[in-house]
């Protein structure tokens, strides 16, 4: 389990798979291993024999563990949440090369950690890196009606309420509809003479 590939991003890797398991929450082995080889592990890393239906089962219910703590937009909880992950993690970070991979960090109990423990332990670090660095919860599920997806922001600015540009969009489209169809109907009967 590493990050072979350059530019590797786990906070990328959590919302994908995160929103991924939400949306399935019985995601067949295969397509997990697609999402993460996508995210920088070989395909070796993740034939059958190496990561199981037991591997998987323990991927997704990690998953939704760590959507959960995407979707606590309070500071207070969202901290104790990631602080809660990090002492389950219980190891100290450390540089890892194996399988051919770059040199990475590891915040997991050795390079024998289960899927689902190297899920979480990277996981969680990159939510305290995140929290840390906004001093606050930069994720959440998307505001958008009907979406609901979970986000990562990992920018400076305002808080970010929309998992995409298209929703954000299409929220302020709605919006806009909505005040000129108040301010249209607030109208209807009101000027006559």
């Amino acid at each position: 389990m590493g990050d072979s590939k350059a530019g590797f991003r786990p906070g990328e890797r959590l919302v994908e798979l995160a929103n991924a398991v939400r949306a399935d929450p019985e995601l067949p082995r295969r397509a997990l291993a697609g999402m993460l080889v996508r995210h920088g592990e070989s395909p070796a890393d993740v034939a059958p024999e190496a990561f199981t239906e037991g591997d998987a089962a323990a991927l997704r219910a990690a998953a939704v563990r760590l959507a959960g703590v995407l979707a606590e937009t309070d500071p207070d909880r969202a901290a104790l949440a990631v602080n809660a992950l990090l002492a389950e993690c219980g190891a100290r970070p450390r540089l890892s090369r194996h399988d051919g991979h770059a040199w990475h960090l590891h915040v997991d109990r050795g390079d024998d950690a289960s899927w689902a423990e190297w899920f979480t332990a990277s996981s969680a670090l990159v939510l305290a890196q995140v929290f840390s660095e906004a001093g606050r919860p930069a994720w959440g599920e998307c505001a958008a009606s009907g979406c609901g997806r979970l986000f990562l922001g990992t920018g400076t600015g305002a808080v970010r309420r929309f998992c995409s540009g298209a929703c954000a969009s299409r929220e302020r489209v709605a919006a806009h509809r909505r005040r000129k169809t108040a301010r249209r109907d607030a109208g209807d009967g009101t000027s006559e003479i």
